[in-house]
């Protein structure tokens, strides 16, 4: 085909690369004297006609609505042609390599520069999203970075317009193994929240300098389904693990990401928090040595639920539900007429969301009070509902242990009142009756040796549930504070049974 002449003005010169989705041409715009880069869409053999043509006209379409987006970090489109039974696109022409190639080059990027790379991708991706469009094929691949340092998304192929069906429903691509999020490999179409998992692994890629799963297509579909994403250290990994996360309302939206991504570009760790739609900013508690509900050195990963609903599956001879396995909202576990109760007022304050790496949290705060549970997990499984019991019990266990070695800790917890660091000691822990299968609890007081602070942490079958109460008011008493930390959690118990 080189040397053919498309609409009468796009002379193609040279192919420049080939793809499951066509070829891509170097090619002159005669009319107005300018390099362009032409992708002939390729269909399958032997279609017949109607098929074909309708093919043709999805590939259009999807098309069009890639050329409404204007964004320098989305390669531009020119044109669309359909000659000789198929759809050409006539785009910018871009002078560089793709990340892809970069890594196979040079070997991993420093984390800064992937940073700085994904901060741009989550730029563009936002500007799609913004109009309605998903990508699907985030990939190193489709990822191009210019000579001048560019970085262009490229490749709207199987793109998809909201409330349209996309030429790769009949069957042509899914996307890239490896790099297609878990819900899309489920058969759900998926959503812009998709495209971010692929950018999390994409990430990944650029960092590790390989997949975040090997083998063959099959075998890399089957990990993604199955297999917590490998770890990645330094300030990009917190980043990488929430875009990665297993459960789509568990991501942060674009902008979030593209903001954290900025942050260690910069050399900074990431202040990610992730919020729902309904809800405020996360919490923001920030105690030394991994106390529950912020980060130490490095800012937790906020892989928080959104409003999702509990559901109790395999229920045991007892009542007793054998395991909880679907994503559940944190802010969901302590009723509002409950959270009323506890705190003493006719309507509940509004719960915050927000994480850490030990799970997703709420707190509900009044001035100087406030009460909050976290669905915990351990480090090795991706969310605290994909645990087993055994290893619901081995945590329980390790909590235990840990905070029976602490005797002080610097805490803070602004919403109650509790600015800047705040030194509290730790009373030993002890056993509590009575609350889930097994649980323990310990109290937190002040410089004075008042109390302000009781926790409990207790298991349910694969959830471990941890809870407090905390006041800096005058009034209560240490008895009553301890029993009303008892009371959240056994509220929070209840509400987790009756569930099932």
């Amino acid at each position: 085909m080189s040397g053919g002449r498309l609409a009468g003005r796009y002379s193609l010169i040279v192919q420049l690369g080939a793809g499951g989705m066509g070829k891509v041409w170097l090619a002159r715009d005669e009319m107005l004297d300018r390099e362009v880069a032409v992708k002939e869409l390729t269909l399958p053999e032997g279609l017949p006609a109607a098929e074909r043509n309708e093919l043709v006209t999805r590939a259009v379409r999807e098309a069009q609505a890639t050329a409404r987006l204007r964004h320098p970090g989305i390669v531009a489109l020119h044109d669309v042609i359909v000659e000789y039974g198929r759809p050409w696109l006539v785009m910018e022409l871009l002078r560089g390599g793709s990340l892809a190639d970069v890594v196979k080059r040079h070997g991993p990027m420093p984390q800064e520069h992937a940073a700085r790379v994904g901060a741009d991708l989550l730029e563009a991706l936002a500007a799609a999203h913004a109009q309605g469009l998903q990508h699907r094929d985030v990939k190193p691949g489709n990822v191009f970075i210019t000579d001048t340092g560019r970085v262009v998304l490229t490749d709207f192929g199987i793109a998809r317009q909201e409330g349209q069906a996309a030429i790769t429903e009949q069957g042509l691509t899914i996307g890239s193994p490896g790099f297609i999020a878990p819900e899309r490999l489920d058969g759900d179409p998926g959503g812009p929240a998709s495209d971010l998992w692929s950018v999390g692994a994409t990430l990944f890629y650029a960092v590790e300098g390989r997949p975040m799963y090997g083998g063959t297509a099959g075998e890399r579909i089957t990990a993604t389904l199955t297999t917590p994403p490998p770890e990645v250290g330094g300030h990009i990994g917190p980043v990488i693990a929430a875009l990665t996360a297993r459960h789509p309302f568990a991501r942060p939206d674009a902008r979030t990401a593209r903001d954290a991504l900025r942050q260690v570009a910069a050399g900074q760790s990431p202040r990610l928090t992730v919020t729902h739609e309904m809800t405020a900013p996360g919490r923001v508690r920030r105690p030394r040595r991994g106390l529950l509900w912020g980060a130490v050195a490095a800012v937790a990963v906020a892989a928080v639920v959104g409003a999702g609903v509990f559901v109790l599956v395999r229920q045991q001879g007892d009542g007793l539900p054998e395991a909880f396995t679907v994503p559940m909202d944190a802010c969901s576990a302590l009723p509002g007429g409950d959270v009323a109760r506890l705190l003493r007022v006719q309507k509940p304050p509004a719960g915050r969301r927000s994480s850490d790496d030990e799970g997703p949290t709420c707190g509900w705060t009044i001035p100087k009070t406030g009460i909050g549970v976290q669905l915990q997990k351990d480090s090795d499984t991706a969310d605290p509902w994909s645990m087993t019991p055994v290893s619901a019990h081995t945590l329980f266990e390790n909590q235990k242990i840990k905070w029976g070695k602490y005797h002080q800790v610097d805490w803070t917890w602004p919403e109650v009142g509790a600015t800047g660091s705040n030194k509290a000691t730790l009373t030993p822990v002890h056993a509590v009756t009575g609350i889930g299968e097994e649980a323990f609890g310990y109290e937190m007081k002040g410089p004075t040796g008042r109390m302000h602070s009781a926790h409990v942490y207790f298991r349910l079958a694969n959830l471990v549930v941890r809870v407090e109460y905390t006041t800096l008011g005058d009034r209560p008493t240490d008895d009553d504070i301890k029993r009303t930390a008892l009371d959240a959690a056994r509220a929070t118990e209840e509400a987790l049974r009756r569930a099932g």
